[in-house]
Order: C-alpha cells, then structure tokens, then sequence
C-alpha cells in the first residue's frame, strides 16, 4: 500500500477532513464550461470567511471567492467564481508540488491548509500570526513562485505525519499519526492549549520539535480535531470531547465562560470532558464561530455557544453551557423530525446543519460563513 493509500484510508476512517459540510449528491449536471464527460466529481468541499476549497476525486484542490490575501493558491490575489468564464475548466487546481495529491482541504478564515498524500501538510494565504505554520508571517501564493515544492510543508515534529488537519479563523491544529494534537497561529484567549497565549509559529524555531502537542489527559489520544474562530475541540478516543479557547457564552460546553488553555494547569487532566448525557458518546463534533455541535452515538445532535439567533436550533435565544445545569442531560437534543437521526453536522458563523442518516441535507439552522466539520467514526 503506497503513501496515499495508507493516508487516505486513516482520513476515511476517521472522517477527518475539515468542512463545511460534506455531502456526496450524483454528479451535477454539466455547466456552460464543461461537457457531461469531463464534469469535475468533488470528493469534500470545505467553505472559509470568504472563500471556497473543494477536493476532487483525483486528488486535485481548487479553490474560488475572495482571493485579497492568496487564500486561492494560484500565485495571484485576483478573486475567481464573480463569472462563468472563470469556473469549470478554467479555474486552475492549487499546485501542491511535484508528484504530490491531496487527500483532505480544509478552508480557514483567509488561509487554506491541504492534508497530502504523504501525510505532511502544505498551508497558503494569510500569515499574520503564524496559521501557516512556517515559522514566519509572510503571506504564501499571493506571487509566481511562492506554490508547488516552493512552498514547505509544515513541520510537524520528527517522524510525525497528520492525519487529519483543520484550519480555523487565525488558527490550525493537525492531527498527528500517534494520536497527539499540535497547534499553530494565534493564541488569543489560549485556543492553542498550550497554558499561555503566546502565538506559535510565526517566529524560527516555534515548530516541529519546538511545538508542544496538546496535553489532552493522562493516556488520552486524539481521534478527531475541530478548530473554530477561536474554541477547538478534540474528539477523545473513549468517545468523548474536549475543547478550550475562548469561552464566550459557554461555547467551550464547560458550564462556565471561563477560557481554558489560556494560562498553567487548564489542560491535560485539569480539562474536563464536555458532559454529553448519561450513556452518551460523540461520533463527531464541529466548531463554528459560534456554536459548537456534536452528532452523539444514538444519532441525536446537541449544540451549546452563543444563541443569540437560534443556532442552537433550541426554537428560543437562550445561550447554552455558561452557566451550571445546562449541559449533559439537561440540554435537549436538536429536533431533527420524526424518527431522523443524524450522520454528520457542522457548525457555522451563526448557523448549524445536519446530514441526515439516509444522506439527505434538511436540517440548518441560521445562515453562516464559516465552521469545520471532524468525525471521529
């Protein structure tokens, strides 16, 4: 089994690509640019703050919106997608290097990561604060020469490769082969849980060794990894989730507005699992701006975070998870109708939706621009 085999069949098993929402209709009807034989297939489609990824069944990533900050990849800041003339056909796939196939995208807030084949993983666009992971905070694909084997893969660590990888507003966590969690970019309100608010990866010597996995807990590994504006949450191999960063509104589940992450001894077996109801597991969790939501291993969806326009999809605007009794038994499950359960969510901007065991898409709530969607089985 070569190198893309074996990364893309951890991805599938975990079903770690970070997203928007993933949905696997029959392939559309051909467009004014392509005949119905050559109709691109997309494989998953990841949407960031202004702009769009998608993965194609061959491997390829081609991305469209907004392109100020080289969050494309193709060597420019002019924006495609604002005419039919600059889809289909026309719209250049992102070089990711010699050889070199993507096997996840995930679109951030004005950067896009791409897990690879080989398991490493290349990020462009926006680098103020380090979210590429290059030890620097110069914007990469906004010039001929800056994509393809001239952009540097991120270093992960000696020996370390990814599995899974999701960019957030300003931040990025990947997760690695041995199940440990590292994170890069902005620190604001501690959402690299690392016990500070230092930035990483904006300065040498700030990554692979020199970075920190995330202390999860005495002998917890990671299966899953979600990145928000600011909260990130990890699904934990016994089925359980833990998030940290900002806490406005409870959108850390924790009963509290308290951020973890931010300051020594909030981490690791001080990080309390997020109370998900008696008997209850999570198979998947998906951080938006702001709420956060897990699909629970009866099929149910609960979410907790800001409300403040019925993204909780409670049928009121009352927040959930700042305050004690909130959370565990006492926050309902999403009414998803009459015997419907749920087999993937994501968490956008102000907005939450659901695929529908069966693989229907119905169920949203609000309108949003930005979330990522990991399940972890």
């Amino acid at each position: 089994m070569g190198p893309r085999a074996t990364a893309k069949s951890v991805v599938m098993a975990l079903v770690a690509a970070s997203m928007v929402l993933v949905v696997s209709p029959p392939p559309a009807a051909a467009d004014q640019n392509e005949a119905p034989a050559t109709q691109t297939e997309f494989a998953e489609i990841s949407g960031g703050g202004s702009h769009t990824c998608a993965l194609t069944n061959t491997g390829a990533v081609k991305c469209w919106g907004s392109n100020l900050v080289a969050q494309l990849g193709l060597g420019d800041t002019v924006s495609r997608g604002g005419s039919p003339a600059e889809m289909g056909a026309a719209l250049p796939a992102v070089d990711l290097g010699t050889g070199r196939t993507a096997v996840a995208v995930s679109a951030g807030g004005t950067y896009t990561c791409a897990l690879l084949d080989d398991g490493s993983v290349k990020c462009w666009g926006h680098n103020a604060d380090g979210q590429l992971g290059l030890g620097d905070d110069a914007t990469r694909g906004d010039a001929p020469g800056e994509m393809g084997d001239a952009l540097p893969a991120v270093d992960l660590g000696t020996g370390r490769t990814a599995v899974a990888v999701s960019a957030g507003g300003t931040h990025t966590c990947a997760l690695l082969d041995d199940g440990s969690v590292k994170c890069w970019g902005s620190n604001v309100d501690g959402r690299l849980g690392l016990g500070d608010t230092d930035n990483r990866g904006d300065d040498p010597d700030e990554m692979g060794d020199d970075l920190p996995a995330v202390p999860l807990g005495t002998g917890r590994t990671a299966v899953a990894v979600s990145v928000g504006t600011s909260p990130t949450c990890a699904g934990i191999g016994s089925a359980s989730v833990k998030c940290w960063g900002s806490n406005f509104s409870g959108r850390l589940g924790l009963g509290d507005t308290d951020n973890r992450g931010d300051a020594p001894g909030e981490m690791g077996d001080a990080l309390p699992a997020v109370a998900l109801g008696t008997g209850r597991t999570a198979v998947a969790v998906s951080v938006g701006t702001n709420p956060t939501c897990v699909v629970l291993d009866d099929g149910t969806v609960k979410c907790w975070g800001v409300n403040t326009t019925g993204e909780l999809g409670q049928g009121d605007t009352d927040n959930r998870g700042d305050a004690p009794g909130e959370m565990g038994d006492a926050l309902p499950a999403i009414d998803l109708g009459t015997g419907r359960t749920a087999a993937a969510v994501s968490a956008g901007q102000a907005s939450g939706c659901a695929r529908l065991a069966g693989g229907s898409v119905d169920v949203c709530r609000r309108s949003g621009t930005h979330g990522s969607m990991l399940s972890a089985g």
